[in-house]
């Protein structure tokens, strides 16, 4: 087994990355970045630093791993970054994906490819329409949603046309130790730990605190994805959420009760989206049936590691400052 994740140096690779070798000890592993990959990522990984937006440097790098299971992870992944860069995310996230299904049927290869879209495609739904299932009318309400609108459909378009075993996994909010800022969660947690700190006013600024998210654990969306690999039916999309929402107020009421400190709660204009939607809710019932996954980690145990891994990312940072 060759396995080939794009993406492994950022967030959900690394946590993927470390579950895959738990569970396939035996198997060869191969990663692509963007860029030269970070120190300490996995002494058992072979990383390739490819541009995926070219499609001379991907056809190498398949040729050369000719993988037998890839977890295309790799994208622009802010949907509030895509508003700024729209052109950029298209071309970034639909690109990178067309270039190693081509590469693929190049090389007259067919390894199953776990497609990860985004519970962005549903895009504004109803209350009394939640929770959203697979067959829900797809409405993304920002440029990212709708590149992964591309990038599922191009996933289910060659399964149908060219019969590559393709799976997508549709995966709802999800967060945990590692997460880099510009998600909600890491948002808070850095602040507390730079208020904690010293670093920062007692003051945490916050964007729209109405909406109300579905939050899987990092570590439980790496187990589904892995399932849906090796029980799921190509061609079939997987919701991966826990069927449950939860304000984003209420998050940040239980991350502020884990403070050291009082902080005083201001709104930013500038945090809000032109357009959040008030509710996003996940029927994962498909891939609980095929698959037998169920989310294990607690919410409360997910933001206790957030908290831990950004407090002990400020005092790294103010560790080096010393120096």
């Amino acid at each position: 087994m060759r396995i080939l994740i794009t993406g492994v140096g950022g967030f959900v690779g690394r946590h993927l990355l470390r579950h895959l070798r738990e569970v396939n000890p035996s198997a060869e592993f191969h990663g692509s970045v963007i860029e030269d990959p970070p120190p300490l990522i996995d002494p058992a990984l072979t990383c390739h630093t490819v541009d995926l937006k070219d499609p001379a440097a991907v056809l190498d790098l398949v040729e050369r791993v000719e993988p037998t299971h890839i977890y295309h992870l790799a994208a622009q992944a802010s949907p509030r970054l895509s508003f700024e860069l729209p052109w950029e995310t298209l071309e970034n996230n639909i690109r990178s994906q067309l270039n190693i299904i081509q590469a693929c049927l190049t090389l007259h290869i067919t390894p199953r490819m776990l497609v990860v879209s985004s519970a962005e495609i549903y895009g504004p739904v109803r209350p009394e329409d939640q929770p959203l299932r697979e067959d829900t009318p797809l409405r993304p309400a920002n440029p990212y949603g709708v590149s992964k609108v591309a990038q599922d459909l191009i996933g289910l378009q060659y399964h149908l046309s060219h019969h590559l075993p393709i799976l997508r996994a549709r995966p709802f909010n999800h967060l945990g130790p590692g997460q880099r800022e510009g998600f909600v969660a890491v948002d808070f947690a850095i602040q507390i730990a730079r208020i904690e700190a010293r670093q920062q006013p007692p003051e945490l600024h916050v964007g729209n605190l109405s909406a109300q998210r579905d939050f899987t654990d990092v570590r439980d969306v790496v187990r589904a994805y892995s399932l849906i690999m090796e029980r799921g039916t190509p061609g079939e999309a997987y919701n991966v959420a826990t069927g449950n929402s939860i304000s984003i107020e209420d998050l940040l009421k239980t991350m502020l009760a884990r403070s050291t400190t009082p902080i005083t709660v201001r709104t930013d204009p500038t945090r809000f989206l032109p357009l959040d939607i008030p509710i996003i809710r996940g029927d994962a019932t498909r891939l609980y049936n095929r698959t037998g996954w169920r989310p294990l980690i607690p919410l409360e145990t997910t933001l206790d590691d957030v908290m831990t891994d950004c407090r002990e990312r400020v005092r790294r940072m103010l560790a080096a400052s010393r120096f």
